[in-house]
């Protein structure tokens, strides 16, 4: 079993929870800092270490380095809306940028020398590539991912600063589905990922699901986009961590599967596990967003075997959609016990 302590930022989360969930089944120790503004406890199933704060509180963030002995830290804690943080950038220039160098100073005074890093493919920007490569331009186009990437920038200034310093940058593409046990999966009512809204429409949660754009210069007017299961990209982390532990150099890697699909084809394969229509309605673009990014993913499947499982749409969105009816379920069971209990002149607490 191994011994090795890690730290989880935002591992409430919904891909930071997957990625604990993988880790503690490999027997590695977790512990979380999360503020819970977007995860859940629930997420957490075998019982991890979770300490609730925020990563901008440089106090907590220095009793948990000090309490605990971390042979790396996995940081996921960012805010991640793209049309938010066009209309607020100073939010994500603070979460994102300011708050990771709260916990990668708090790396190098305690001597966590191995860093696993979420950052994202919107970094491309618009691009005329049919597939990027961790060496394509970089052009962001909003605040989220400018933020991102300066994160980026810091750690590979710090890497020049300090040779014992190692980190994977993983560059997510667009991350879907959930557990297919369903234990966890995305529980934020906020959420604005496709697959999770088209769901959510098709089983009445929301009344419909609006395409942003139908001018795009693609094949059908719609964004292109590379989605990968959650589960992948959970892999894809601890394989980074195996190979950082193993001496593996600094590098920057895509976690895609380097197929793209349009919103209108995505929306199709949810009407198909809800074998059903939705309803769709068509509206304006979003600033910020991009008309297609798919990954090349050979530098991740080369240097860590990485291996996806689940890289057909319809195992994406089964799980997905599953999820949301799991949801579904769950609250009206909670519904029931509210309305005995009040029935029965209970205090609900």
């Amino acid at each position: 079993m191994p011994e090795s302590s890690i730290l989880v930022t935002g591992g409430c989360g919904y891909i930071g929870s997957h990625v604990v969930r993988q880790l503690s089944e490999c027997g590695y120790q977790v512990v979380i800092i999360d503020n819970l503004s977007t995860g859940s406890k629930e997420n957490l199933i075998y019982d991890e270490k979770l300490v609730v704060g925020d990563i901008s509180d440089s106090k907590l963030v220095e009793s948990v380095f000090s309490q605990y002995r971390f042979d790396a830290v996995f940081h996921f804690a960012a805010s991640i809306i793209v049309p938010e943080s066009v209309k607020m950038p100073l939010k994500y220039y603070r979460n994102n940028t300011v708050n990771s160098i709260n916990i990668f100073d708090a790396c190098i005074r305690y001597g966590v020398n191995k860093i696993v890093f979420s950052s994202t493919a919107a970094v491309y920007g618009e691009n005329e590539l049919l597939q990027v490569t961790e060496d394509s331009p970089l052009n962001p186009t909003n605040p989220y991912a400018r933020s991102k990437l300066m994160d980026e920038y810091v750690l590979s200034d710090m890497r020049a600063a300090l040779p014992n310093l190692s980190y994977v940058i993983l560059r997510y593409f667009n991350v879907a589905g959930s557990d297919l046990l369903g234990r966890i999966g995305p529980r934020n009512p906020n959420a604005t990922h496709l697959i999770k809204v088209a769901c959510e429409a098709a089983l009445g949660i929301r009344d419909k699901v609006t395409i942003f754009g139908t001018d795009y210069p693609t094949h059908d007017g719609t964004c292109i986009r590379d989605y990968i299961h959650v589960e992948d990209l959970a892999k894809a982390h601890l394989e980074s961590y195996r190979y950082l532990r193993d001496g593996g150099d600094s590098i920057v890697l895509n976690c895609g599967y380097g197929r793209g699909l349009s919103v209108r084809e995505v929306l199709k394969a949810v009407e198909l596990a809800h074998r059903k229509p939705i309803k769709v309605s068509e509206g304006y673009r979003r600033i910020g967003d991009v008309s297609s990014v798919i990954a090349n993913s050979n530098r991740i499947k080369k240097l860590l075997n990485w291996r996806p499982v689940y890289e057909d749409i319809s195992s994406i969105v089964e799980s997905a959609y599953h999820w949301e009816k799991k949801l579904i379920r769950n609250s009206n069971s909670e519904r029931r016990i509210f309305s005995v209990n009040q029935s029965l002149g209970r205090e609900v607490t």
